[in-house]
């Protein structure tokens, strides 16, 4: 089962560009992952409610909403990626390096 829902997960990374994401920003639901974590390994542990780790992650740094200065250069980012995964209730996104 645990297997299923990861592989299901990784099916549902999907690029994305700021233009997709900010409604969901501004509905407070954009959550920031950084690149030391997998995206996939962040949506399984969120779709499991496993609050431990998603709480030593957020006490980390290592998941944030974004900050205003990070979503005003991403405006200014014209076509900026990312790799995006819903979760339920939220968007969860990295910085993608490839256009």
């Amino acid at each position: 089962m645990e297997q299923d829902l990861r592989l299901e997960l990784a099916e549902m990374v999907e690029p994305a560009e700021w233009s997709w994401l900010s409604p969901h920003a501004t509905r407070d639901a954009l959550v920031v992952v950084d690149k030391q974590l997998d995206l996939v390994d962040v949506g399984y542990a969120i779709a499991t409610d496993d609050v431990t780790k998603v709480n030593r992650w957020i006490s980390e740094a290592l998941l944030a909403k974004p900050t205003a200065q990070q979503m005003a250069s991403w405006i200014e980012a014209e076509r900026k990626r990312f790799k995006a995964l819903i979760v339920q209730p939220y968007v969860l996104v990295q910085d993608s390096v490839t256009p």
